[in-house]
Parts: structure tokens; C-alpha cells; sequence
């Protein structure tokens, strides 16, 4: 995975952001191992999905939880499935495709 250090993007808080399977954090930013291997993992559900209907997905599944119970954030399919999975670095070899349906 390629990270960038960006000093004008405006990611004061998140420690890193995923475009495309381009990691990019804020300048002078330490990335830990955890993050970059969540990230791996959006990467994998980015390209199943092909890009453009991984974000579509995550936008509208966004939007309907927040109007329910608990963090939207937290409870997107993708962000389930990348938190429960960041600290198995063998994950992505006996993952299943699509396996963040389990998470809806």
C-alpha cells in the first residue's frame, strides 16, 4: 500500500484516510501498523466492489444509520469488518468475497 504524507489535507481528525488504495495522512504523522493493515482491508473491499461502488455503498449505508441507534460510523458493514480483522495479519489470506455482508 502507497501512503502519502499530505501537509494540506485536512485530516486533523483521523489519522489516516483511504482513496482508492492510497493511504494518505497528515504530514509528520506516524502511522501504526494497525491502521495501515484496517486500511489494507478497505482496499480489498474497494477493489471487489471496484472502486466507485465501494464508496457508493458506504455512502448510502452511512446515511441510513444515522438515523439509527449507536455510531453510523462505527456500525458501516465495511468498518465492522475492518475493525474486528486489523489485528489478524493472516485475515486477508482466508477471507472470504465480500465478507463485510456478514456485518449489514
Amino acid at each position: 500500500m502507497k501512503i502519502i504524507h499530505a501537509r494540506f489535507f485536512g485530516l486533523r481528525r483521523f489519522s489516516a484516510i483511504n482513496l482508492f488504495g492510497l493511504l494518505i495522512a497528515p504530514k509528520g504523522s506516524k502511522i501504526s501498523a494497525r491502521t495501515i493493515h484496517h486500511e489494507v482491508i478497505h482496499t480489498a473491499q474497494m477493489k471487489e466492489m471496484l472502486y466507485i461502488f465501494f464508496y457508493l455503498w458506504y455512502l448510502i449505508e452511512w446515511f441510513i444509520r444515522l438515523f439509527r441507534k449507536g455510531n453510523a460510523y462505527r456500525n458501516i458493514s465495511f468498518e465492522k469488518e475492518a475493525y474486528l480483522h486489523e489485528h489478524d495479519r493472516n485475515y486477508l489470506k482466508h477471507r472470504k468475497h465480500c465478507g463485510w455482508i456478514k456485518y449489514l
